[in-house]
């Protein structure tokens, strides 16, 4: 699949090597597939399968520091009411079938999950559902998790919004810096061009 680059040049050296690389990983993200075996029966819906996956490379012990997968759906501007519900009925089976795979095999105590969305909901409704808004939610998953709220509730009175959008009370630049230098032992720094606040006591 990878033909000897054309040109000379760290440059191409570096696409060359990037792409060995990439098929070096795939060879062996397929060798954890085919060594998994588990008790746990994960659902049928499309993040209970993505995790599974996530548990098979986790169990492989290959070396990934950092595994990342999505789940698709919540941009509820219409149907909210009956879709949202479902979605995050979803997210919850998973997940819990996720930790049961890992605590089953004694692999969870190195293991923590964050959730994210990549944009927030806006307080008023629009056609049955609700537009992109700016601040969004976090969750942080795990044994070494010290558990609890560490934001402020938002306040959805209308003088407490901005042009309509729940107030941001975290960076969310300040959640990925405190997992880099807390939990990861990573220098945050060099990941995120600059220093950030950290969340104190979450692990």
């Amino acid at each position: 699949m990878y033909a000897p680059a054309t040109g000379r040049g760290p440059i191409m050296e570096y696409i060359a090597r990037t792409g060995t690389d990439a098929l070096k990983g795939a060879d062996e993200i397929k060798k954890a597939a085919q060594a998994y075996q588990s008790n746990v029966e994960y659902g049928s819906n499309t993040i209970s399968s993505r995790l599974k996956d996530v548990a098979k490379v986790h169990l492989a012990d290959i070396g990934s520091k950092i595994i990342y997968t999505e789940y698709g759906g919540f941009d509820t501007h219409a149907a909210q009411a009956s879709s949202h519900p479902k979605l995050w009925n979803d997210v919850s089976t998973a997940i819990a079938d996720f930790w049961d795979d890992l605590k089953a095999q004694n692999a969870d105590d190195n293991v923590s999950m964050l959730i994210f969305s990549e944009f927030g909901r806006r307080v008023k409704e629009n056609g049955g559902g609700t537009d992109h808004g700016a601040a969004g939610v976090s969750f942080l998953l795990g044994p070494n998790v010290n558990g609890g709220s560490f934001s402020e509730y938002p306040d959805i009175r209308a003088e407490a919004l901005v042009e309509g959008d729940l107030a941001p009370s975290i960076d969310f630049r300040s959640v990925y810096s405190s997992i880099l230098d807390n939990w990861m032992q990573l220098e945050s720094t060099e990941v995120l061009g600059n220093q950030f606040e950290k969340i104190e006591n979450l692990f």
